[in-house]
């Protein structure tokens, strides 16, 4: 009895979760992805954004040439670079609980890298402090320090 009273809590949970981010998704789409216009142009952005991002401690653990992608499937578009970007000290804080992997779908952290057709450059990532907030506990407390990281090196990229 108590476990499936225990099931149920945890789908109603996760079921509200769901709500509550399609709800945010619809009504807010500008407060779940973050996007800022770079002063540099495409390739001096990937190269001082990944330099910042060494800089502050942060790993890039793979780069991702979504234009090459699309390339190989006969699309021609402006260039988008998505990073796969660690920070092992968070990470090992949530990867040594059991109960806090489920955040695993949402590691690395991601950044991306974009060119617009008129040849604007900007810098785009979730807002992983919002998401961070859904989860609370532990998830809420690496996620804000590591969001603000993050945020703290993408400025640095800004200025």
């Amino acid at each position: 009895m108590n476990g499936k009273l225990i099931g149920i809590g945890v789908g109603g949970f996760v079921a509200g979760l769901l709500v509550l981010g399609a709800t945010l998704w619809v009504t807010a789409p500008g407060l779940m992805m973050l996007e800022d216009e770079s002063p540099y142009g495409y390739e001096e952005t990937l190269a001082v954004f990944a330099e910042e991002a060494e800089a502050h401690g942060w790993s890039i653990l793979n780069s991702h040439d979504m234009q090459a992608v699309v390339a190989n499937h006969g699309a021609d578009v402006p260039g988008v670079t998505v990073f796969d970007l660690c920070s092992s000290e968070h990470s090992i804080e949530l990867l040594e609980q059991d109960d806090e992997r489920i955040v695993t779908p949402m590691m690395p952290c991601r950044v991306s890298v974009y060119e617009t057709s008129d040849g604007t450059t900007y810098i785009a990532r979730m807002n992983s402090g919002l998401v961070a907030r859904l989860f609370g506990g532990l998830i809420n407390d690496v996620m804000q320090v590591a969001s603000a990281e993050t945020e703290e090196f993408i400025e640095a990229v800004l200025s």
